[in-house]
């Protein structure tokens, strides 16, 4: 969700949207890091819990028991992590993993009594060697543990559910039976099912205890040819629009982006996505004529006139699809769990491209996308922005796209394809972050690193909608590490890991100089091309719900894995610089970098 702190006083509350030592484990004491409040239905609020997550990296890697045997990545996996951590081979189950450039990822989930826990996890990652090289963990030692058998049955544990989520029963995903960790770390058995008001925007997956019926937890999913558009480049629709032909990326997107390779369509839809108002079915925008979407969007008329609705939809499906193909590039594939209805066989679950609803009727001043699992499609939602007259259009201020779609990629890429991995309070704040990182990183036009201003046309305000623009200058922008302990909103929490990250850039930037073409080839030297690479590496190397720290980590591994560590004491004085040095610890500052470096 894009949120607007600077102009809004009420903020809607934001829902859902990722070393030098052989190992490092890294504790925190904040309940941001295994907390959530989420608001309900009629007001309620209910305070989710997640188990403690431990995070190793380990270099150049470690040696695992099944290396030499030719295991498969199930086999290795749930062998390293059973030795690993010293628990039964029959307590540790992999549910998806995937093979990227560089890595090989395994993620899993803790078993008790033959039954799956639904929020004790783990995930590990193999380098090109087949050895180790990181290891994150959330599996806890049950103090107390419920029957296997439910004395609730599903139908009640629905009625408990709709009633308190304000949502109905989504019939086309199987419900199951899980165990879930409270906070006192007793295993409760629960009813595991989602349900959806997609009118009001509402997304969960329940979870219902099976004994006693109550609401135990939610899952947000939500957080908040030639086209005529904004290239991607560009922030707002007063730059200009432009003309742009063919900007697909047919290594990403084989058959363009208005075929799935069976079906092939002259509206915005296609494989990645569709873009549309009202309705799927019936809103997408019509073609002016064959091949051409240009839509002449007049900004002195309300955004409402069908010129302009359809100039919206068109930059959105732009936009949506710029990202598929520049993410694809860089390891969002089908097998690392993406958004496609057809995966052409190379992986991941299908069915799933985003749907995306411009001048969407359920709010206004906002704009938020859900990631439910892979196979099952991402939803953006874009709004009308009423500050001003006339109202301004959420879809033509290129940032805002990019920052809700990139909550997608954060979402499948951390945990392994869930959509559930980023829901504590500070993992849900880096989310925030990492969504306002790409579109920064997107609107880079050379080596320059100029401040950063998110959402200055939607307001009509050149301070726009964050508290401080991103800057290497800490006049400019004060936010450390330290901050975060002061705060408890998700959009205030990611400034300050945007504000990092905007830094790490700089640096590399600043080491390595800027290629114009890093959005279509991923293979140059450039510190941009290096940036994005790790910033995706790292999202599927981190931890289920990772803090500062263990992304930090994710990221100085990363470059193990892709660079042999060739950036490591650039990226431990980029996050020193403001306050994750090797000694930083809840939520305290701490700007030492290694004594090598």
């Amino acid at each position: 969700m894009v949120a607007f702190t600077k102009f809004f006083n009420t903020v809607l509350l934001a829902v859902l949207y990722a070393s030098s030592s052989s190992a490092l484990t890294v504790p925190t004491n904040s309940k941001h890091a295994t907390h959530r409040v989420r608001e309900i239905a009629n007001g309620a609020k209910i305070e989710t819990y997640h188990p403690e997550s431990t995070y190793e990296t380990f270099n150049t890697g470690i040696d695992h028991p099944l290396r030499k045997r030719g295991a498969s990545l199930k086999e290795a996996s749930e062998s390293f992590i059973s030795s690993h951590l010293k628990v039964a081979p029959s307590s540790v189950l992999h549910h998806s993993g995937f093979a990227g450039e560089v890595a090989t990822h395994s993620y899993a989930k803790q078993v008790i009594n033959g039954i799956p826990v639904a929020n004790a996890v783990a995930n590990v990652a193999f380098n090109s060697d087949d050895l180790v090289v990181a290891l994150g963990s959330s599996f806890v030692k049950p103090t107390k543990v419920a029957a296997t058998t439910p004395s609730v049955s599903l139908e009640d544990a629905k009625t408990t559910a709709e009633s308190a989520l304000d949502a109905a029963f989504l019939d086309e995903v199987e419900p199951t039976i899980e165990y879930f960790i409270k906070e006192d770390h007793s295993a409760v058995l629960v009813h595991v099912f989602q349900v959806r008001n997609e009118e009001k925007g509402l997304w969960y997956n329940a979870f219902v205890d099976a004994q006693t019926n109550t609401l135990v937890s939610v899952t947000d999913y939500v957080a908040k040819a030639t086209y005529r558009v904004l290239p991607i480049q560009k922030e707002t629709l007063l730059e200009g629009f432009e003309d742009v032909a063919d900007p697909q990326d047919t290594v990403a997107s084989p058959n363009g982006w208005h075929s799935d390779g069976t079906t092939n369509s002259t509206t915005t839809s296609g494989n990645n996505a569709i873009s549309y108002k009202s309705s799927q079915s019936t809103g997408t925008a019509a073609e002016t004529s064959a091949g051409v979407y240009s839509y002449i969007q007049n900004p002195a008329q309300a955004p409402t006139v069908t010129a302009n609705v359809k100039a919206a939809i068109v930059n959105n499906f732009y936009l949506v699809n710029s990202i598929h193909d520049i993410t694809y590039r860089y390891g969002f594939t089908e097998a690392a769990f993406n958004f496609q209805n057809n995966n052409f066989g190379k992986g991941g679950k299908g069915n799933d491209r985003v749907t995306s609803s411009i001048q969407d009727s359920a709010g206004s001043n906002n704009a938020d996308f859900s990631t439910p699992p892979d196979g099952q499609s991402g939803h953006m939602r874009m709004y009308i922005f009423t500050s001003t007259s006339p109202n301004r259009d959420g879809a033509l201020e290129n940032d805002v796209p990019v920052h809700e779609n990139t909550h997608g990629v954060t979402n499948r890429m951390t945990g392994g394809g869930t959509g559930a991995c980023l829901q504590s309070t500070e993992a849900g704040g880096m989310g925030e972050g990492w969504s306002d990182a790409m579109a920064d990183w997107t609107e880079k036009n050379s080596s320059a690193v100029p401040d950063y201003v998110m959402g200055q046309y939607i307001i009509n305000s050149a301070a726009g909608i964050r508290t401080h623009p991103y800057s290497t200058s800490k006049t400019v922008n004060p936010l450390t590490y330290a901050s975060v302990g002061t705060l408890n909103e998700v959009h205030n929490i990611g400034e300050v890991w945007a504000n990092l990250l905007h830094n790490v850039y700089a640096a590399l930037v600043g080491a390595h100089g800027w290629a114009a073409d890093a959005k279509t080839n991923p293979d140059g030297t450039a510190g941009n091309v290096v940036y994005l690479h790790l910033f995706l590496d790292a999202l599927a190397l981190q931890p289920c719900n990772p803090t500062f720290l263990t992304a930090r980590n994710a990221w100085l591994q990363a470059d193990v894995n892709r660079y042999s560590g060739a950036n490591r004491c650039l990226l431990w004085k980029a996050f020193a610089s403001r306050g994750l040095g090797v000694n930083a610890a809840n939520h305290k500052d701490n700007a030492d970098i290694p004594s090598d470096c």
